[in-house]
């Protein structure tokens, strides 16, 4: 990824700032002897210190503002913890053992409080450097879900920059419509799938039944490409504070009730009882339902005729969702794409037929 020109602008600014302050170094110390610094040094000064940061610049140029956050409370959680240690007199017991070794070890020839007092000083300098440099480290390694430790739900609850989360089941997973619907812009919020959904399609993929097999692997395989997809916020969640003795329905509706979150399924008797204990529901099925297109009489479409009806005459081509459009006079027009106009329409078992004739 090239680098924006900002940044280049703000680094030739700041090797511009640090060569005039060695600059004006050199000046400030002229007619000093054995103080005074050439004009070169301090223009070579500037250099290599603008050099030195700016290389340490490149070397974090994937350290986010977020990234940089995380280290600073990682840092003070681990300065607490040196903090609290010392209180206790830890490091004071164990400057104390230490000294007592160097007596020992030195025959007690150089001994007293300033050798006490600067083992203490030097425990307590390391003890806070190296519980600081932890905590930091800690906190990078961890991941935005496994950092609030605090709180373990509230990560999940609702903000401003992520709305309500989502949680999956294992149906909507196997469905496959999920990513399309997040990449068309429809559901930004995070997808939250328990962990016991992933067991429940792990067992699926290793059902002797090959429907199901075939189901689970493309919701695995699915779930997968979610992960390392950057347009699509989706974790596992451990789920720790819901009851194994529920069913799986019962454990997915606890678990939207305790994150706060909506929840997404195929399922129609699974959204029923969710709307019956309050839980908000996204059924896939009803916002197909919902995208279907309504055509009424006199409506012009333009329509890819693919084969012939059932009149000599006819024409047939298909919606989107698969409705059947019969089109009169349109025999010669198979293998194109025309515009139609809706004459009529009939309700049948199998859905809505409908009637057109050409517009010419």
């Amino acid at each position: 990824m090239s680098t924006p020109a900002s940044v280049n602008i703000a680094r030739l600014v700041y090797l511009l700032v640090c060569e005039a302050a060695g600059l004006v170094l050199a000046f400030s110390t002229r007619g000093n002897p054995g103080w005074e610094i050439p004009m070169w040094a301090g223009l070579l000064g500037g250099l290599l210190i603008a050099g030195f940061f700016i290389f340490v610049e490149t070397l974090i140029k994937g350290f986010t503002l977020r990234g940089f956050s995380t280290a600073t409370f990682g840092l003070l959680v681990g300065l607490f913890c040196a903090f609290l240690l010392t209180r206790v007199g830890f490091s004071d017991v164990l400057a104390s053992a230490l000294n007592r070794n160097f007596e020992m070890d030195s025959g007690a020839i150089v001994s007293g409080p300033d050798v006490a007092v600067t083992i203490s000083l030097a425990v307590s300098s390391l003890l806070y450097a190296s519980l600081g440099f932890l905590g930091a480290v800690l906190a990078l390694r961890s991941s935005r879900d496994d950092f609030a430790f605090i709180l373990p739900y509230v990560r999940f609850r609702q903000d401003g920059s992520t709305g309500q989360p989502v949680v999956l089941d294992g149906e909507s997973i196997m469905d496959g419509r999920v990513p399309g619907v997040v990449r068309a812009g429809f559901l930004t919020v995070r997808l939250i799938v328990p962990r016991f959904v992933l067991d429940e399609l792990q067992v699926l993929a290793e059902s002797p039944s090959q429907a199901n097999r075939q189901r689970a692997q493309r919701g695995l395989d699915l779930l997968e490409k979610m992960q390392e997809s950057k347009d699509i916020l989706v974790s596992i969640e451990d789920a720790s504070g819901v009851s194994g003795d529920e069913t799986m329905h019962g454990r997915l509706l606890q678990t939207a009730q305790l994150l706060g979150a909506r929840l997404m399924t195929t399922d129609d008797s699974l959204s029923k009882v969710a709307k019956l204990r309050s839980v908000d529901v996204l059924n896939l099925n009803d916002l197909q339902d919902a995208l279907r297109p309504t055509v009424v009489v006199g409506d012009k479409i333009r329509l890819p005729l693919v084969r012939g009806g059932k009149d000599e005459h006819q024409g047939v081509g298909y919606l989107t969702d698969g409705t059947m459009i019969v089109v009169n006079h349109a025999v010669d027009r198979i293998g194109s794409t025309c515009d139609v106009r809706v004459i009529s329409t009939l309700q049948t078992a199998n859905g809505v037929m409908i009637f057109a004739e050409l517009d010419e």
